[in-house]
């Protein structure tokens, strides 16, 4: 299993500095240059907006934040579960794996007018595309994660009369959280995605639309501070994973698991 996971404040550094260095470039663009406001507004702008009329931004990151929170519940838990018959039920896994591969690599915006067919409009179709989004990374991650225990230990556990329930949570488990924390942080991410795209096509609330709100009246001050609403809540919700991830890790470190085994 992979190294300790740890923290220290170059994590948080390297990342603030590299932000820094991107918004006095985008500042020193639009005060060199002369790209019109219309087209790339200065960062003040941008900043305007958003204390301007916070209100707004924060109604439409709540209404995003439902629909990624929602739909990321039902696909990670859709993928845990198949991950777990993917991994121990073995006709099973002969049967769909190879679908499960083949439709990961589909484009998933090729799935939204089918879900405007059977679905229709609204956020409940948005929460069934982010779900599905979420879904496929985790289910690969995770299914590949409970196969990579060593068989000598699974074989120890046997020769103390150990269950397969005991094999599980104490062998396969640990060995799959790398896997299992990387599908997750996959999941999360792409959740996002999905939510500003389900937005464009079947909603009208939330950050997504705001952008395209934004385009249709020519205002990238408005989809600019959408965006950056937008990054904010990608950046929260990938950091409360990695948070969980290391608060995993360190209780099974304190109980004497294996975090840190290679």
């Amino acid at each position: 299993m992979n190294e300790r996971v740890r923290f220290d404040a170059s994590d948080a550094a390297y990342p603030a500095g590299a932000l820094c260095v991107g918004v006095a470039l985008w500042w020193a663009i639009t005060l060199v240059t002369d790209v019109p406001p219309f087209v790339l507004p200065p960062p003040s702008a941008v900043a305007a907006r958003l204390v301007g009329n916070p209100e707004l931004y924060l109604a439409n990151a709540w209404y995003t934040l439902e629909k990624i929170v929602y739909g990321g519940t039902v696909g990670i838990a859709a993928g845990i579960g198949l991950a777990l018959l993917v991994a121990y039920v073995p006709w099973f896994r002969r049967a769909v794996y190879p679908y499960l591969v083949t439709v990961r690599v589909l484009p998933k915006l090729a799935i939204a007018p089918l879900l405007l067919i059977y679905v229709g409009m609204g956020t409940t179709t948005a929460v069934v595309f982010v779900a599905l989004i979420a879904f496929f990374p985790l289910v690969l991650n995770a299914a590949a994660g409970l196969d990579r225990a060593p068989s000598e230990h699974h074989e120890l556990l046997r020769s103390v009369n150990a269950g397969a329930v005991e094999r599980i949570l104490y062998v396969d488990v640990p060995y799959a959280l790398p896997d299992f924390f990387a599908g997750l942080k996959q999941s999360v991410t792409l959740a996002v995605v999905g939510a500003v795209v389900a937005e464009w096509v079947v909603s009208d609330d939330g950050l997504g639309y705001l952008v395209l709100s934004g385009s249709e009246n020519v205002r990238p001050d408005v989809m600019l501070a959408a965006l950056v609403v937008l990054v904010l809540e990608g950046l929260a919700l990938y950091g409360a994973v990695v948070v969980a991830q290391r608060g995993v890790y360190g209780w099974l470190d304190l109980e004497g698991g294996t975090a840190g085994m290679d």
